[in-house]
C-alpha cells in the first residue's frame, strides 16, 4: 500500500510541475509513472489535485491525453498470426475501430471543454450523435463475443477471464447509456455538462483502452492455445449469423471437395438405398401419446413459434435453444453444454441462481419479468418442466415481443390480404 501511495504522491508532483514546466522529459516521466499504476488510482490523484491544489481541468486534460497515449501503446499486442478469415482476426479489427471511436470521441469532447457557453459548443455537441450510434454497433462485437467467443473458452475450463471481459462491457454500457441520457435531457449549466461529459469520455476511454490490451495479451493468446480448428470454423459460423459491427470480413475459404469416380449403379445397389432410405424414415420418426413427428417436422415446428424458447436441463446446463428467423436475445450454437450462470452478465446470475433453487425445491413453478427495449415490449418467462411424477427435469425460458399484442383490440373474423 505504501508503494502505491508513494507513486501517487510522486505522480501529484509531476502533474503539478506541468503548471510551470513543458518539456519531454517530464512527460516521459509522466507517461512512465501512469504506466506503473491502475486507471482508478490515476482518477484519484486527478480528483484530489483539483481539490486540494486547485489544479484546473485543462492542466488536468494534459495529464489525462497523456495518459491515453500510454493506453494506446499497451493496446499494441502480439502478433497472434491468424489468417484473415480467423474470428481472432476480426476481434482484433473491431478493436481497432473500438480504440479510433473512444480516442477520437475524447478529441471532440476536449475540443468542447474549450466552448464557454452552449452555443459556442453547439456544432460540436451535435457531433455527439455520430459516436453514439457509432458506440451502438460496438454492441455486435459484445454480442460475438459473450454468446460465442466466450463460451467456446469456457468449454475447456477458462471461465475468470471471460467473466471479467464481460463486467467490462456492461461498464461500456452503462457509459453509453450515460452519454445517450446527457444527450438527451442536457444540463442546463454547461459547465456541470462539460464535467459530465468529460467523465463519461475519460472513463470510456481508460476501460476499453485496457480492455483491449487485457484481451491482447491475455485472452485471445488464450483461446488460440486452447481452441482447435474445427471450433474455430464453427465460432466463425456462429459470428457470421451475429453480424460486424464495422466491416465485412473476408468469407470463411470454402475447400473444394476431391471428385469422386462415378460408380456403376446396379439393382443390388438401388434396392439397398431404398433399404437404407425406409430404414432411416422410421428412425427419424418420434412418437408421442399425442401423435408422431419427424425429426424435420418437429424442428421445422419449434423454429416457426413466434416465441424464442430456450431449455436448461436440471444441471443448469444449456441443451436447446430455437432458431427463430428474428430472436430478441441472441443464442449462439456454442452455448450448448454452457452453464446457464455464465450466459448472464455477473449482476444478474444471484437472479438466475434463485429462480433454479425455487424450481427445483418446488417452490415456484414460474418466473415472469417484462422490459422495454427500444419498440419491443419483451415479456421473458421462466417455467419449471417437470416429469410426471412431479421429478424436475430443467428450465424453459420463453421470450416474446407483446408490443403487437398489447395494441389488438375489437374482433377479427374474416381472413384478409394483409
Amino acid at each position: 500500500m505504501s508503494e502505491i501511495f508513494n507513486k501517487r504522491e510522486y505522480l501529484k508532483n509531476l502533474i503539478k510541475r506541468t503548471k510551470s514546466e513543458d518539456n519531454e522529459e517530464l512527460k516521459k516521466e509522466i507517461q512512465k509513472i501512469i504506466s506503473e499504476i491502475s486507471p482508478l488510482e490515476i482518477a484519484i490523484v486527478e480528483q484530489e489535485l483539483m481539490k486540494e491544489e486547485g489544479i484546473t481541468v485543462d492542466e488536468v486534460r494534459k495529464v489525462c491525453n497523456i495518459h491515453i497515449d500510454v493506453l494506446k501503446d499497451k493496446t499494441k499486442g502480439p502478433d497472434l498470426n491468424v489468417p484473415e478469415w480467423h474470428p481472432i482476426h476480426i476481434l482484433v479489427k473491431e478493436h481497432e475501430f473500438f480504440q479510433n471511436s473512444v480516442v477520437n470521441f475524447k478529441m471532440l469532447i476536449d475540443k468542447i471543454m474549450e466552448k464557454n457557453n452552449f452555443s459556442d459548443a453547439l456544432p460540436l455537441i451535435i457531433k455527439i450523435q455520430e459516436y453514439i450510434d457509432k458506440f451502438d454497433k460496438i454492441e455486435l462485437y459484445f454480442l460475438k463475443e459473450e454468446n460465442v467467443l466466450f463460451a467456446a473458452l469456457e468449454k475447456h475450463g477458462i471461465e475468470k477471464p471471460p467473466m471479467v471481459m464481460w463486467k467490462e462491457h456492461d461498464i461500456f454500457r452503462e457509459l453509453r447509456k450515460s452519454l445517450k441520457q446527457l444527450k438527451e435531457n442536457k444540463d442546463p449549466n454547461f459547465e456541470s455538462f462539460k464535467e459530465k461529459l468529460w467523465k463519461i469520455g475519460t472513463g470510456m476511454v481508460d476501460l476499453i483502452l485496457n480492455h483491449i490490451h487485457k484481451e491482447h495479451f491475455v485472452l485471445f493468446p488464450s483461446a488460440l492455445q486452447t481452441i482447435d480448428e474445427n471450433e474455430w470454423k464453427l465460432i466463425r459460423d456462429e459470428f457470421d449469423k451475429i453480424g460486424y459491427c464495422c466491416f465485412n470480413p473476408i468469407p470463411f475459404p470454402n475447400k473444394s471437395l476431391p471428385n469422386e469416380e462415378e460408380e456403376d449403379v446396379d439393382i443390388e445397389k438401388i434396392n439397398n438405398l431404398i433399404r437404407k432410405y425406409i430404414e432411416k424414415s422410421k428412425s427419424n420418426e418420434v412418437k408421442f401419446p399425442s401423435g408422431i413427428l419427424t425429426k424435420e417436422q418437429i424442428l421445422a415446428i419449434l423454429n416457426t413459434l413466434p416465441i424464442d424458447i430456450t431449455f436448461v436441463d436440471e444441471n443448469d446446463e444449456v441443451k436447446y435453444f430455437n432458431e427463430t428467423k428474428d430472436r430478441i436475445f441472441v443464442r449462439s450454437r456454442t452455448i450448448i453444454g454452457r452453464k446457464v450462470q455464465n450466459c448472464h452478465p455477473e449482476k444478474s446470475i444471484e437472479i438466475v441462481n434463485k429462480i433454479l433453487r425455487d424450481f427445483k425445491s418446488g417452490k415456484r413453478n414460474k418466473a415472469d419479468f417484462w422490459l422495454k427495449l427500444g419498440e419491443k415490449f419483451v415479456l421473458i418467462q421462466y417455467f419449471a418442466v417437470r416429469d410426471e411424477k412431479g421429478k424436475y427435469l430443467g428450465t424453459l425460458e420463453v421470450t416474446q415481443d407483446i408490443a403487437p399484442i398489447q395494441k389488438i383490440s375489437g374482433e377479427k373474423r374474416i381472413y384478409d390480404d394483409q
